[in-house]
């Protein structure tokens, strides 16, 4: 395995380890009330929106460009050979 998998398994284990070791109701303050929540709801949650978050953020972005656009232009120079090109490839 790459160390890369290994590190992904290690860190979701101590992440569900931390998880069901904290699992009492805390009051949680929200905008306009408060709740009394499981810890494990609010570190659980807070983890998924770090990971959603990261992802976001590392994704490679799409990249436009016309580049293929010049050589759709000359596509109609194809079948224009030479005769030094028609005996290099025969």
């Amino acid at each position: 395995m790459r160390i890369k998998t290994l590190f992904i398994i290690a860190f979701t284990a101590l992440v569900t380890v931390f998880l069901v070791i904290n699992t009492d109701a805390v009051e949680f303050n929200f905008i306009f009330t408060t709740a009394e929540v499981s810890k494990l709801v609010v570190i659980g949650v807070c983890t998924f929106i770090g990971f959603v978050l990261g992802y976001i953020v590392a994704k490679p972005r799409t990249t436009v460009t016309t580049y293929d656009d010049r050589f759709d232009a000359n596509d109609q120079n194809k079948d224009h050979l030479s005769e030094e090109d028609r005996k290099y490839i025969s």
